[in-house]
């Protein structure tokens, strides 16, 4: 069965010839993020992206073709990519080249991480632009507080060199990025991982700018207070922590996804 993709182009339904179940469930699970990162209001058309590494291949990763809305993403429409930007599945002319500089960055130099997730949204932009960043003000921020780094910005991102400074800026614990002047990269041992750092960055984002823009006076937190908070962020998020960041989450989102959207993510 053949579904209609981008003009000229068609995607199986069903699973490609070779596809490993490994491979497979990734597909199923990426194209569920792309969705879900819409449902949750934090998609920009066709201008982010989204990659997770084929599963037991350091070569290869699967990223969305130019041209598809977010919510149009399937497992079988995503294309595969090797690091030196060779589409191997799918047509080169979809590959986004932006798209590939950043997502390349982390998965040449990370094997350990699996997903790359890339965002523009109002509110991300909104901190991404403001000198101070994300602001130690709710609890929300806090307990993400250890895990964010921050890249300055340098343009579109086009230029290969700009590689290995988006490694070194997310450093070797790092799971959030902001990009300056430009939106946000979430990162994670899972596409859950980096779906959870991307939706609670973009919480603590909207808190910020709603309390910024509140007309009051804010109440600020002591250096204890946030260090404290931090610290129990590391804990009970980071791996093996009670709240493992993703680990619980996903379940019920694919579920959320299912009753809301159906499951054509899967064709």
């Amino acid at each position: 069965m053949l579904r209609a993709g981008l003009p000229g182009h068609q995607y199986s339904t069903e699973r490609f010839s070779g596809c490993s179940d490994a491979e497979w469930q990734v597909r199923c699970d990426l194209a569920a993020c792309y969705q879900l990162v819409d449902f949750y209001g934090m998609s920009d058309m066709a201008a982010t992206h989204i990659s997770a590494r084929v599963p037991g291949d350091q070569e290869h990763f699967l990223i969305n073709p130019l041209g598809l809305f977010f919510d149009e993403i399937t497992a079988s429409s995503l294309i595969k990519v090797d690091v030196d930007g060779h589409v191997i599945e799918g047509n080169s002319a979809d590959l986004n080249p932006a798209g590939f500089v950043i997502h390349s960055a982390i998965h040449l130099a990370r094997p350990d991480l699996i997903c790359v997730l890339h965002t523009h949204t109002r509110a991300n932009n909104a901190v991404a632009m403001q000198a101070d960043g994300l602001l130690p003000l709710t609890q929300k921020a806090l307990l993400l507080w250890d895990y964010l780094r921050y890249h300055d910005f340098e343009g579109a991102a086009l230029d290969l060199s700009e590689r290995e400074r988006i490694v070194r800026d997310l450093g070797d614990d790092g799971r959030i990025l902001i990009l300056r002047n430009h939106g946000a990269l979430t990162v994670g041992a899972s596409v859950a991982e980096a779906f959870m750092w991307m939706y609670r960055l973009e919480t603590s984002c909207r808190y910020q700018v709603d309390g910024l823009g509140g007309g009051r006076e804010l109440n600020i937190l002591t250096q204890d207070s946030i260090e404290h908070t931090a610290r129990q962020g590391r804990k009970i998020l980071g791996p093996g922590g009670a709240l493992e960041t993703g680990r619980l989450e996903w379940p019920a989102l694919l579920r959320k996804l299912e009753r809301e959207r159906g499951t054509s993510f899967r064709g």
